[in-house]
């Protein structure tokens, strides 16, 4: 039986890069730094965001962009302070797709080819409105 999201891995060109994005944007806690010593393929780092265990490896990035990310929740009245942490470090941002009244705001950004996404709704707001949509559609 699955229990949860263990953790999840980026492979990233600079892990000190990586490192400023996620104690920058995320208030990340940096648990764990292989620095010279190799345990797994590469180089590597563990952070928490909150309780969610991210690790970070030193290898080639991703060869393009794409829309696949992973979404943080974040607080509606935060939206612009972390727009502006995303800005102060000088990331690649993307612009918001286009959205139906309700669904939440969002922060989309990259580093190397992964985006990243700071998000303000929920599951439960967006099956809400959507299925107002489709009542509407009928």
């Amino acid at each position: 039986m699955i229990e949860g999201l263990s953790h999840m891995t980026f492979i990233v060109r600079d892990l000190e890069q990586m490192t400023r994005i996620l104690e920058g944007v995320f208030d990340a806690r940096e648990v764990f730094a292989s620095d010279a010593a190799q345990f797994s393929l590469s180089r590597e780092k563990f952070f928490l965001i909150g309780d969610i265990w991210i690790a970070i490896m030193q290898g080639e990035k991703l060869a393009e962009r794409s829309y696949n990310h992973i979404a943080f929740k974040i607080d509606d009245d935060d939206f612009d302070r972390y727009a502006e942490r995303v800005g102060r470090l000088g990331l690649d941002m993307r612009p918001p797709r286009p959205r139906v009244e309700g669904e939440g705001r969002s922060i989309y950004f990259y580093d190397d080819n992964h985006m990243f996404e700071l998000h303000t709704g929920t599951l439960t707001e967006r099956l809400a409105r959507y299925a107002k949509g489709l009542e509407a559609a009928q």
